[in-house]
């Protein structure tokens, strides 16, 4: 086995540190332990305890004088005295003293000319397998020469006291972007370490002129590339894995002038009510070598994906290349369409509508979705959030800064911008089914193939969008939520009070936007 000094890592005691291990000895070693058990497929299942999705209220920059005026300080990005992260590193270094820990060295940037070099240290090898699936992983020539640029220690075991440390909880997600560190602590959920590369990542890109994204993304057969934004639970992961397409990557893009490239080597889809007909990528990708969280199995390893009894935000997490069509490595050319995923629970926003370029700004910066259960640590129903960027937890810059660079690509390229409701339409998610699947997948492939560039449009007068009158293999009824829904004087009251909702957030966030977008929203 390879091993590192601790030394070298800033710990003192003498465990043994082990360096990239091979996914197999990783999971001999995780089961040896008691970390989980295998699924009858041979994915690794893991029980994640009391943090079983992100925990925003957790997170903290490091303020100090080299970047305080350029993170964007506010409810999401919360500062932390240098000393104060300091004084958690030093226990944190001193809890992993004689511990066995794992290390992986990998990239987070599939185009060369902007990786980033990420060192993983991990108390838990369940972690470190996760971390080694979905970064990129390095060459044996590589690692011979490997210095990371960023180091993210993750100590699921080290508890913070609040009171002491001048954090929140016993959990602590800390970022020094000056230092190039990251702590992780009190969290077994491996998306913290996940999404911790991705806020690095949005602090880095921008620097060097490259849009850093929210979005999962692809490539057709004519070298077409596709990028879909969307918070967790909007589909950005199941509309992305199309067998007629090329994955790019699920979750996290830059968008550079010669076009898009993932940011990682994985995918970390959610598995509540996955299904093999509806799903059958991501249902074959979980496998040997998968790490499965919070999925109940029984005494087989047989999956109950339908259980969400330790939380809805099941997750999986396995290389890119278990998806048969990626595309490796995970670089396209420029965009040609622009696709923003919601989830609408009061089912009143179109389940398709086109975008000009102010309406593409609009909805870009709001951000707009309900929130789905377990996507968050106390989130049991669908919540209206507007998430800025499709993302808001995950920039440090201001907001103005990514949008800014999104509409001069938009205006480059031509690329067509459309809104997809992935949620409800007809009724509210409280009285009735979501959008099947079927539909939205044929509404996107049609808007993919250039199939609704010249049909009948019909704008909302509420939303302020294009709602096409035709879609291929979709019916014409449902294209517009003013036909389905059976109370007509129900849908206008839950489309004007979402539409305010609109209002009152933009209003609110960004008074200085110029005219011409703010009038490109909803009119309640």
């Amino acid at each position: 086995m390879k091993t590192i000094n601790p030394i070298d890592l800033g710990i003192a005691g003498g465990g043994k540190v082990y360096r990239n291990l091979a996914p197999a000895t990783l999971v001999e070693i995780a089961l040896a332990r008691g970390e989980g058990t295998l699924s009858e497929t041979g994915a690794l299942v893991v029980k994640t305890g009391k943090y079983t999705g992100r925990s925003p209220d957790d997170k903290f920059i490091v303020d100090t004088p080299a970047i305080h005026n350029e993170i964007a300080w506010g409810a999401i990005n919360r500062p932390i005295e240098k000393a104060k992260y300091e004084a958690i590193k030093a226990k944190m270094l001193a809890y992993l003293q004689n511990k066995e820990l794992y290390v992986f060295d990998g990239f987070a940037g599939a185009d060369p000319k902007y990786t980033q070099r990420f060192r993983i240290v991990n108390e838990l090898a369940s972690q470190n397998l996760f971390i080694h699936q979905l970064l990129i992983r390095p060459t044996e020539a590589e690692l011979e020469t490997y210095t990371p640029d960023y180091t993210i220690l993750a100590a699921p075991g080290f508890k913070c006291i609040p009171e002491v440390d001048g954090v929140h909880s016993e959990a602590a997600i800390i970022i020094d972007y000056e230092a190039h560190e990251v702590l992780i602590a009190g969290s077994q959920y491996a998306g913290e370490i996940k999404k911790s590369v991705f806020s690095v990542m949005n602090y880095v890109l921008p620097k060097r002129g490259i849009l850093s994204m929210h979005c999962s993304a692809n490539i057709g057969a004519a070298g077409d590339s596709a990028v879909f934004f969307g918070l967790s639970g909007t589909g950005k992961t199941t509309l992305s894995a199309d067998p007629n397409r090329k994955l790019i990557g699920d979750d996290e893009h830059g968008w550079s002038p010669d076009g898009v490239f993932n940011i990682e080597g994985g995918c970390y889809a959610k598995c509540i009510d996955l299904d093999p007909a509806r799903e059958p990528e991501i249902y074959g990708a979980i496998k040997f070598g998968t790490l499965l969280e919070n999925v109940i199995i029984d005494e087989n390893g047989k999956p109950d994906y339908t259980d969400g009894s330790l939380t809805e935000n099941t997750r999986a997490g396995y290389p890119v290349e278990y998806i048969p069509n990626a595309a490796i490595p995970g670089v396209g050319g420029l965009p040609k369409t622009i696709v923003f995923l919601t989830a609408d629970a009061f089912g009143v926003i179109p389940p398709i509508s086109k975008l000009d370029n102010d309406m593409a700004m609009y909805h870009f910066v709001s951000g707009y979705t309900s929130k789905l259960a377990g996507t968050e640590r106390g989130i049991t129903e669908p919540v209206t959030t507007f998430s800025t960027l499709f993302g808001a937890p995950f920039f440090p810059l201001n907001a103005s800064v990514y949008a800014q660079m999104l509409g001069e690509k938009l205006k480059e390229t031509g690329a067509n911008v459309f809104l997809v409701n992935t949620g409800w339409c007809g009724h509210s998610a409280a009285n009735g089914p979501r959008m099947k699947l079927k539909y939205t997948r044929a509404m996107v492939t049609a808007a993919l193939n250039g199939e609704l560039n010249d049909v009948e449009y019909e704008l909302d007068p509420i939303f302020n969008v294009n709602i096409p009158k035709s879609c291929p293999n979709v019916p014409s009824e449902i294209l517009d939520p003013r036909n389905v829904w059976e109370d007509k004087n129900a849908y206008l009251e839950s489309a004007k009070t979402l539409a305010k909702k609109f209002q009152e957030n933009f209003a609110k966030k960004y008074p200085d936007m110029p005219a011409n977008i703010v009038k490109a929203g909803p009119k309640a």
